[in-house]
């Protein structure tokens, strides 16, 4: 059996960027990453699948995503084909929100966690750059009330250079990807945290 690794972190923390760049690094790896449906179309840096308001809900609905939440004002959600793919046994890693990081262990059985962080002022240039919020909703994305600390497996602070967050990204990937590897011994199904 593979696991799924969940990456959080808070906007403009680099997560998607991180994500692309050990994809990079992981061809021929044992790993898959889910591409999210999310109720806003894609921009350059974010590989998702664009779905109305109104399709998201009967996606939802129909049970079509394992995972699935709200953020923002929009509605995001991990398709349930990620089971199907852990249970043949790849590693397979989705971008998302810490208020379903307790639910990975009952969907997937094995689930580990990432967290990317990123200090305020680089978060904050990140997402004026993007260019897709205004200025009030980027201060009210910096000023949103963290959730309470979840422990996770991996911490990434990303205030370097992005190959250095991809690497460490595609490392702790590789060794779970590696057959035999003792995070994969034993049969009980818990998060590691």
């Amino acid at each position: 059996m593979g696991a799924f690794v969940g990456v959080v972190g808070p906007s403009g923390s680099g997560k998607d960027a991180a994500i692309r760049e050990a994809r990079a690094r992981l061809e021929g790896c044992a790993v898959v990453f889910a591409r999210r449906v999310i109720t806003r179309p894609p921009g350059p840096a974010e590989d998702s699948e664009y779905a109305s308001e109104a399709r998201f809900a009967r996606l939802e609905a129909a049970g079509a995503f394992v995972l699935s939440w709200r953020a923002h004002g929009l509605a995001y959600g991990i398709p349930a084909a990620a089971v199907e793919q852990v249970r043949a046994g790849a590693v397979v890693v989705g971008n998302l929100s810490r208020s379903v990081l307790a639910l990975m262990p009952e969907r997937f059985g094995r689930a580990f966690s990432v967290r990317v962080t990123a200090p305020d002022d680089l978060r904050r240039a990140r997402i004026a750059a993007r260019g897709r919020e205004s200025a009030a909703e980027v201060a009210a994305r910096l000023d949103r009330k963290p959730a309470p600390d979840v422990p996770v497996d991996l911490e990434i602070v990303n205030d370097g250079t992005l190959a250095a967050a991809g690497e460490r990204l595609a490392a702790f990937l590789r060794q779970l990807a590696r057959p035999g590897d003792p995070a994969f011994s034993g049969d009980d199904g818990a998060s590691r945290s």
